[in-house]
This record gives structure tokens, C-alpha cells and sequence, in this order.
């Protein structure tokens, strides 16, 4: 209900008295007709494809630079000299990509590198894509000495294609009549690709949310698992890929070819790491060793006997790692390679806690508090679903879903062939 203070100017808004009832709200059918202006409005001015075009220009502006910047320093050993019978040491080199450029769609011809328009590009099958260069520092490193940096600038790396009308394309900003003598209709919106002469678009990819703060719970069936309950998180402002915790209780009889003695145990399933962990080993990975302490962040109220129950199994089936360092290596044993020393082992684990298990709360030291809370809060949540206290998420519910339009998309294929360029040159 709206005041009657602002009863005439809804009015004056509106433009007729029968649009507002009795009691000044205005009517269901006016609502319909205001909102449908709102959305033609909306696509009048943004267009169809605005999403695609604002999500290119993102990745090229801000996602590219993040890829390289976070990219670790090529580090390389010469090669002793031993046919000259010197007995120095040979430098080290160090190399760090910094600074990324993207120049404007250009194609290379007996007169050298000139603009490549789109729809020469679709007559000559050619990619329409632009250069991208990059700024190395070079470190060389020896024995005695100071170490000597060398810039090279706007270094070629490779070619992106250029998404149509976005901020890089040359036909951005362009009139109707300078599109119509490059032969491109005025009326196309763009947001596709030239690629090899043939148009492209990029399909959005449907995911589940991530850093929403929702944590999923869900109910298998046919599966050694009873519930799931996963979270996935990414570190705010950075190129790196989703993380996705899942905590799981053990189906009955042991489905899937894990049967249990001690009943249904609870186990995690962390990033990187190849097997099933016991949820209470990652507690005491996490500092939190006695089984008090652990049972405070899981369970809210000792006198709950059911939920103590449940939690039973768990405490039974982790009974032998009563150590902090001692959980880390059982972590590390299951993530690393055979034979791989035990303080790499721990220093392995304690890298997949801190940095790759529920980044959203923070990736540096001394955050393991917050993220005990967070995953006792997990493991309550799974364990309310199981004993019937709350309802079981919807996997496939809009509200907990989100698009990866072209700009994330083309930030994982950059990144997968961003770390081959560096492979290739160790």
C-alpha cells in the first residue's frame, strides 16, 4: 500500500485515476504493462547481445593481464660447459611475463601487417583476431655476481580472435553509413566470431553458483554415498578456477564398493587430492585435534543424542590420527606422488588447505579458524538433511544457477594454453 502522500504524484505517473484502486495500489494489469515497457526499453537501448560483448571486453581488459600476472616465473639452468674443462658454475636464468598489449585486427601481406576488416575476412576464410604481445624480464643469475635484468618489450605471443562490435573490434563506434561502404549491415548486433572465414558464436555454459554463501545439499541414489553437500568457491578478482569441497556421508551397506563396519562415517572430498578423506582427519589437518573441540563446530547442542549418533562413526573410523602433523601426511600421502619425501608431504597438504580449499574465505596463514567454522557448519547442514530436520536443495533450480558467458570461457582456454607457452619454452 502506498501512502497517500504520494497517492497524486503515482497518479500524475500513471496518467489515470482507474489505474490506482481503492486503497491506492495500483492495479495487477497496469504492473504488467509497466514492466514490459521497462524490458523493451531495456533491449532498445542495450540490445540482444550486450551480455557477450560487455563479457569479451572484461576477459580482454582485465582477465588476460590476471592470467599472465599470476602465471609463476620461467626459471632455467644452462648447461655446463664440460668440453672447455670450465669449472664455473652455470647462470641461471629467471624469466617473468609482465605487461600484456592487443593491438587492432591486422593481417600480414607482401606490404606488411595492415587492418584486417571482418568482411574481408569472411571472403578470404581468414580468423579475425588481433596480436597480443607481452613484456619479458629477464634475470640472469651467477655464481659471485649480481644479478643482471634485461627488459623485452611487446614480445609476440600469439593472436585472439576478436569478438564482433566489441571495444576491440574496428567496427565499434562506427556509423550506419561507414558500416554499409565496409559492406556490414547496421542492423547486425555482433557478439560472434571470424574464424577462418566462417562466423562463430560462443554458447553460454549453465554451472551452479559459486560464493553465494549457499551450501548444497543433496540425495544420491545408486551410489555409495548417501548425501552430498558441496560448496563451490572461487578467490574474488582472480583467474583462477572454481574450488569444489564436497562433504559426503557413507550410504548404508557401503554402495560403490566401500562397505563400513563402524556404520555410516562421513569423508571429504578435497581439490587435488585423488581419494576420500575422513572428516575428522581434515579437522585435525585444520589445528583442531580433540574430538571436543571438533564436535563444538559441528554440533550445537551436546544433548542432541541423534545428531551425536550420526556423528559416532566418524569419530570411530579417525580414531588413529590423533596429531595435527600426522593428518597432514595422511592428506598428503593420498595427493602427491609415491615415494615423495614426508615434510613435502605435509608441506603439500597444508598448500591445499590454505590455498585450494575454500578460497572465498582466504588463502592466506592463519585463516584455518574461519574455515573450521565453515566446515562444521558443512557437515551440520549434512547432517540435518540426513536426520529429516531440512529440506534437500534442488540441483536443477534456476536460483542456484549461473552463465559463463564468452569472457570466463575464453578465460579457461587462455589459461590452458598460456601454461603450454610455458611448458614449451622449460
Amino acid at each position: 500500500m502506498y501512502s497517500s502522500d504520494n497517492d497524486q504524484s503515482q497518479r500524475e505517473f500513471f496518467g489515470a485515476k482507474d489505474d490506482i484502486d481503492e486503497d491506492g495500489d495500483i492495479t495487477s494489469d497496469l504492473w504488467q504493462e509497466a514492466c514490459w515497457t521497462v524490458i523493451s526499453s531495456y533491449f532498445d537501448e542495450k540490445g540482444l547481445v550486450r551480455q557477450q560483448l560487455d563479457s569479451f571486453d572484461e576477459f580482454i581488459q582485465m582477465s588476460v593481464q590476471r592470467i599472465v600476472e599470476d602465471s609463476r616465473a620461467i626459471e632455467l639452468q644452462a648447461q655446463a660447459q664440460y668440453m672447455t674443462g670450465s669449472k664455473e658454475t652455470p647462470p641461471k636464468y629467471n624469466i617473468k611475463f609482465e605487461q600484456i598489449y592487443l593491438s587492432k585486427p591486422t593481417h600480414t601481406t607482401n606490404e606488411g601487417s595492415v587492418y584486417l576488416w571482418p568482411n574481408e575476412a569472411r571472403l578470404r576464410n581468414l580468423t579475425y583476431a588481433a596480436p597480443l604481445y607481452v613484456d619479458l624480464k629477464k634475470t640472469v643469475m651467477k655464481e659471485n655476481e649480481t644479478p643482471k635484468e634485461t627488459k623485452s618489450d611487446k614480445v609476440y605471443i600469439g593472436d585472439i580472435p576478436i569478438m564482433l562490435r566489441s571495444a576491440y573490434c574496428l567496427l565499434s563506434d562506427m556509423s550506419d553509413r561507414d558500416l554499409t561502404e565496409l559492406n556490414e549491415c547496421p542492423l547486425d548486433p555482433g557478439g560472434y566470431f571470424i574464424i577462418n572465414g566462417s562466423e562463430k558464436v560462443l554458447i553460454a555454459q549453465e554451472k551452479m553458483a559459486t560464493n553465494t554463501g549457499e551450501i548444497y545439499v543433496f540425495s544420491m541414489k545408486d551410489s555409495k554415498f548417501a548425501y552430498k553437500c558441496e560448496v563451490r568457491s572461487v578467490l574474488e578478482n582472480s583467474s583462477r578456477p572454481t574450488s569444489t569441497l564436497w562433504v559426503n556421508l557413507m550410504a548404508k551397506g557401503g554402495q560403490g564398493g566401500r562397505k563400513s563396519a563402524i556404520g555410516q562415517p562421513i569423508v571429504g572430498i578435497l581439490p587435488y587430492i585423488n581419494r576420500e578423506i575422513p572428516i575428522m582427519i581434515v579437522f585435525r589437518a585444520l589445528g583442531h585435534v580433540s574430538d571436543r573441540d571438533v564436535l563444538e563446530h559441528i554440533i550445537y547442542d551436546f544433548d542432541d543424542m541423534e545428531m551425536m549418533e550420526k556423528v559416532k562413526p566418524s569419530l570411530d573410523e579417525a580414531f588413529v590420527i590423533q596429531d595435527d602433523k600426522l593428518a597432514l601426511d595422511f592428506i598428503g600421502a593420498r595427493g602427491s606422488h609415491a615415494g615423495v619425501p614426508r615434510e613435502k608431504r605435509i608441506r603439500y597438504a597444508k598448500d591445499i588447505l590454505q590455498k585450494e580449499m575454500l578460497p572465498h574465505i582466504g588463502i592466506t596463514q592463519h585463516c584455518e579458524t574461519k574455515k573450521v567454522y565453515f566446515l562444521g557448519y558443512m557437515v551440520h547442514r549434512l547432517l540435518s538433511a540426513a536426520l529429516g530436520r531440512r529440506e534437500l536443495d534442488d540441483r536443477d533450480h534456476l536460483g542456484n544457477k549461473r552463465l559463463d558467458l564468452a569472457g570466463p570461457l575464453l578465460s579457461f582456454l587462455f589459461r590452458g594454453l598460456f601454461k603450454r607457452l610455458i611448458k614449451g619454452i622449460i
